[in-house]
């Protein structure tokens, strides 16, 4: 009973200080997220609705990586060039025509030249978003400030594909057409809260930084933050494969339908809604930052360990409460290594690297994974998971002690 009640007390404190501008960014995440039902189940409309082979449905799903990946790189200048309110805008709503029109995209081709674009516009959100977060919140809150943005996209991304699984079931052009509905109703809220908006002055922290940015003008010359986002990539290599391999996996091995696909995704969003605020703000005062990453990439391997004997369906919940900790200890903590090496000139560059490191893994984790499946079975890649997993840790350990 004294531990469910500290457990509360640290999940509200958790809370307090955030600003209110932080707190409406997080809603507009949860607004445009609870839409986001389209991914998780592309993969499942591909090989059944289209009957694309597994091989062509990763390739499809690795296009949603490089635009992702060409998104974060040009989110990232043009967030430096023209500030995060514009492109954050520009994205929300420059997105909606392509999620109405994508329904008609039935080819191979075609679809993978839509989801390319699709997924350009979507990640300029992504480092505009992130600047945007460390703008408004204080700074002796930012990682919590990270960990309520994050909590509310895992908020929406647990009610998104649960919605989406019924959806689905009906029909996948309705997934479709809710995700442009929800980016118009996040980028309208948006613009009405933010325009002209100010947040933190940013004069103290620019005198703080004077000697970093001397040295490290732009995150691509900072070599050891370089190296922590390959690992970064590594690690995010596994962790997507819960977009794209695993529903293939609970579709075609689990035997599950949509409807059960969707309430495991869900599962994940819960999880990661409970407990990320008290366990980030826990693992902030009890762990460093090094710690923290390692233990989040330990948790992430051993969600994939426990799949390689079994596939019954309590095991498959274990499986994704063990990467939802994975995620609730790597994923803030991961933008705020990328905040503490950047200042308010530069923090683009590296917001835009950081979510690099994430779109580099929406290319290879497809693509690797659904090959490494279909020729070699699911048990197999997840046992090479785990080796990518050890690698990814025995990285963060070593860079982030020069760090």
């Amino acid at each position: 009973m004294n531990s469910l009640k500290t457990y509360w007390k640290n999940y509200i404190s958790a809370y307090q200080g955030l600003s209110h501008a932080t707190w409406l960014l997080a809603l507009v995440m949860f607004i445009n997220q609870s839409g986001s039902m389209v991914l998780p189940f592309l993969g499942v409309y591909m090989t059944t609705v289209l009957e694309f082979s597994l091989k062509n449905a990763g390739i499809v799903l690795s296009t949603f990586g490089v635009g992702s990946i060409l998104g974060s790189l040009v989110g990232g200048w043009l967030t430096d060039k023209f500030g995060s309110f514009k492109i954050q805008s520009f994205s929300l709503f420059l997105s909606i025509p392509f999620y109405l029109i994508l329904p008609f995209f039935k080819s191979f081709e075609t679809l993978c030249l839509s989801i390319f674009f699709l997924s350009f516009i979507k990640e300029l959100f992504r480092p505009a978003n992130s600047a945007s977060v460390s703008y408004y919140a204080k700074p002796e809150n930012l990682t919590r400030a990270f960990s309520l943005n994050r909590m509310a996209l895992n908020l929406g991304y647990s009610i998104g594909p649960a919605i989406g699984g019924f959806l689905a079931a009906v029909s996948y052009n309705f997934l479709f057409y809710t995700n442009a509905v929800m980016s118009f109703f996040a980028g309208t809220l948006f613009i009405i809260y933010f325009k002209n908006r100010k947040g933190n002055t940013p004069e103290k922290v620019i005198a703080d930084k004077a000697e970093q940015i001397i040295k490290t003008k732009s995150a691509y010359a900072d070599r050891k933050f370089i190296f922590f986002s390959i690992f970064i990539a590594i690690y995010a290599f596994c962790f997507f494969q819960i977009l794209n391999t695993l529903p293939l996996f609970y579709k075609n091995v689990a035997l599950m339908n949509e409807k059960e696909v969707g309430l495991l995704m869900a599962f994940n969003g819960i999880v990661v809604f409970i407990l990320e605020m008290a366990l980030v703000h826990y693992a902030e005062k009890k762990f460093t930052l090094t710690a923290n990453m390692i233990i989040g990439s330990l948790f992430c391997g051993a969600a994939f360990l426990v799949l390689i004997p079994s596939h019954l369906v309590v095991i498959l919940y274990i499986s994704i409460f063990l990467i939802s900790i994975s995620e609730i200890l790597i994923m803030p903590f991961a933008s705020t290594v990328a905040v503490n090496r950047s200042s308010p000139t530069n923090r683009g560059s590296y917001m835009g690297l950081n979510g690099i490191s994430f779109s580099i893994a929406f290319v290879t984790s497809p693509l690797i994974g659904t090959f490494i499946a279909q020729n070699y079975g699911f048990t197999n890649l997840w046992i090479f998971n785990c080796v990518m997993i050890l690698v990814a840790t025995v990285g963060f350990y070593f860079v982030m002690k020069k760090m």
